[in-house]
């Protein structure tokens, strides 16, 4: 029976390698037959950035990016979040602080990085 996953990612990928870490995680999820949402949070909104030139592993998350792009992956961001940083060629939600918090109450998996 297929889950639901959320991955939360909260970390400054210009400080640590978790957050391209926890996209590549994701991307594996979305390859079985989970449904996999990602939740980018502070800093991490940078990951969908098309300035990458300070991310940890940025020459790794490149790679991935045609994969996520092409597998849709769903991507949440809040609602406040300008949305001129973000490369329009993902697929991307926002929503409010409570939709956010209710999204991840309600998935039957978390990971948070």
């Amino acid at each position: 029976m297929a889950k639901t996953v959320v991955v939360v990612i909260r970390e400054d990928p210009t400080k640590t390698h978790r957050p391209v870490e926890a996209l590549r995680i994701a991307l594996g999820l979305v390859a079985g037959s989970h449904s996999t949402t990602v939740i980018l949070l502070g800093q991490a909104i940078r990951l969908l950035s098309d300035d990458m030139g300070d991310i940890v592993d940025a020459d790794i998350l490149e790679k991935y990016l045609p994969s996520i792009r092409h597998l849709d992956i769903p991507f949440v961001l809040p609602r406040d979040t300008g949305r001129s940083v973000v490369d329009g060629k993902f697929r991307i939600r926002y929503e409010s602080d409570d939709e956010i918090r209710s999204r991840i109450h309600s998935a039957d998996r978390v990971l948070v990085f």
